[in-house]
């Protein structure tokens, strides 16, 4: 999995993994040939401007589901954060596991399948020399990149379990180990863990109590003034 990603105009959100071979393969049917060389995926030790295009994609959602809420308020505790996997059809299973994976992790935020016409966020699919990345649209919106000669290269489930932990708020850390989920390809392509440990855990808690609190503060204020 290549966590990786450069500075992009439309704040590219990456993970970076180094280059080998993949232990998981995305479906041959939709999956063009991989190519004969592993890519060397650039970015992979982070910078300042991949960081923010982190935080400005957590912004993003965090802020549509505010606006959501504000508009239609619910008592439930947990938050809901719609997702559109209509663009990213060969990896169905994959964002289901990882939808699994981080709704068992957490508690405070739970991800849920839609429509693009309610989605906080999407999953798209296709070839891209960066790999797979999270980004904004520049208008509000975000979506995961799913590069298919990246996901085979590396295990797809981390990779996709990953790119929606940007979606919920954590950083890269590439210096971290197999068992840091965040940690992204620094422990290299043996590295299979798909699952967030205790730290990135009580932090996506953290985010979606207190930030999500500020957010939909505005969210209500901002309805408020429009009322």
């Amino acid at each position: 999995m290549r966590m990786s990603t450069s500075a992009l105009a439309a704040a590219a959100v990456g993970l970076s993994l180094a280059t080998a071979s993949l232990s998981m393969a995305v479906p041959a049917t939709a999956a063009p040939v991989a190519p004969a060389a592993a890519t060397a995926y650039s970015g992979y030790t982070g910078s300042a401007a991949e960081a923010k295009a982190n935080q400005a994609f957590f912004e993003a959602v965090i802020k549509s589901v505010a606006e959501k809420r504000a508009a239609q308020p619910r008592s439930a505790a947990a938050v809901t954060v719609v997702y559109d996997a209509s663009r990213a059809p060969s990896f169905s299973s994959v964002i289901a596991r990882s939808t699994q994976i981080w709704n068992g992790s957490v508690s405070n935020v739970k991800l849920q399948s839609g429509s693009a016409s309610n989605a906080d966020f999407s999953y798209r699919e296709g070839n891209d020399s960066r790999g797979s990345y999270a980004s904004t649209d520049g208008h509000g919106s975000g979506y995961v990149f799913l590069d298919y000669a990246q996901n085979r290269q590396y295990d797809s489930t981390r990779v996709t379990a990953h790119e929606t932990g940007h979606v919920l708020g954590l950083p890269d850390h590439y210096t971290g180990p197999c068992s840091e989920l965040m940690s992204g390809g620094g422990p290299g392509t043996s590295c299979t863990n798909a699952y967030p440990n205790s730290a990135e855990r009580s932090r996506v808690n953290q985010l979606w109590v207190n930030g999500f609190a500020k957010a939909l503060d505005k969210a209500l204020q901002k309805a408020g003034r429009q009322g």
